[in-house]
């Protein structure tokens, strides 16, 4: 089982995190979670890309909670059997973004 993280890791990963996003829209904590919404230039693309994401999701065996209108991707991180978030939440993540 993965280990909750301190607000201290939270807060070093968080920033570590934001240093790779591609574009204006930054993850955010909002209490035992990290979200962001992800903007695709139409639905095929976005479609394509959650498919990416779900791949790397099954390996990691941590499956994210996101939510597809059209072009837009709001994803929520958190790893429910730690009660909060954990390095799993952070990898999926970073995946996210090198995949955008």
């Amino acid at each position: 089982m993965a280990t909750k993280l301190s607000d201290n890791e939270i807060n070093e990963k968080l920033k570590a995190l934001n240093e790779l996003v591609s574009d204006d829209t930054p993850w955010e904590q909002s209490g035992d979670t990290i979200k962001k919404t992800f903007m695709f230039k139409s639905f095929i693309r976005a479609f394509g890309w959650m498919s990416q994401i779900a791949i790397w999701a099954e390996k990691l065996k941590h499956h994210p909670e996101w939510f597809n209108v059209y072009n837009k991707v709001e994803v929520t991180l958190t790893t429910h059997d730690a009660g909060g978030l954990t390095e799993l939440d952070f990898s999926l993540a970073e995946k996210m973004e090198k995949f955008k």
